[in-house]
């Protein structure tokens, strides 16, 4: 890839909906250069999806996000990647990553309650031959997403008591 695409990759990470003129203004280049960028890297699956970022808690609070850390074994002759695909083709998997350090992957899911995310992880999860153990953690707030702060931070409007 080069150093043109990256940029532009840039911009649009920034704000999705920028338009190929604001972009090709901000980086000196023609409206036609940044369309033709943009369209090879949509369809080489550079760009995979133009999606918001969205503060859930500003609109409804009744969905529980949970991140689990799995340890699998991994296949022989295909690693990690057939356990990976067989547990994101399940609806409620929003993320999988292959990870370094003391497990193997790092799953976000998104359930109604605590009990649904449960079940996913004694029924669906630990239930693969292949998975070894699981940890869950519950995310409680999110303050930042994608580079994104989600709350403005309030001032401290208290006066100042001194003795």
């Amino acid at each position: 890839m080069n150093d043109f695409k990256f940029k532009v990759l840039e911009l649009l990470q920034e704000d999705a909906r920028r338009e190929a003129a604001v972009i090709a203004t901000l980086l000196g280049a023609e409206e036609d250069e940044v369309t033709k960028a943009i369209e090879e890297m949509e369809k080489d699956n550079v760009i995979v999806k133009y999606a918001p970022v969205i503060n859930w808690s500003k609109v409804h609070d009744d969905k529980v996000t949970g991140i689990i850390e799995v340890q699998i074994t991994p296949e022989r002759g295909r690693g990690f990647d057939t356990i990976a695909e067989r547990i994101y083709r399940y609806p409620e998997v929003k993320t999988v990553y292959l990870m370094s350090g003391a497990y193997d992957l790092q799953i976000e899911i998104e359930g109604k309650t605590l009990k649904e995310v449960a079940f996913f992880v004694s029924n669906k999860l630990s239930t693969i031959d292949s998975v070894l153990s699981t940890k869950t953690h519950f995310i409680l707030k999110k303050y930042k997403q994608d580079g994104i702060i989600l709350e403005d931070h309030e001032d401290d409007h208290r006066m100042l008591i001194s003795p």
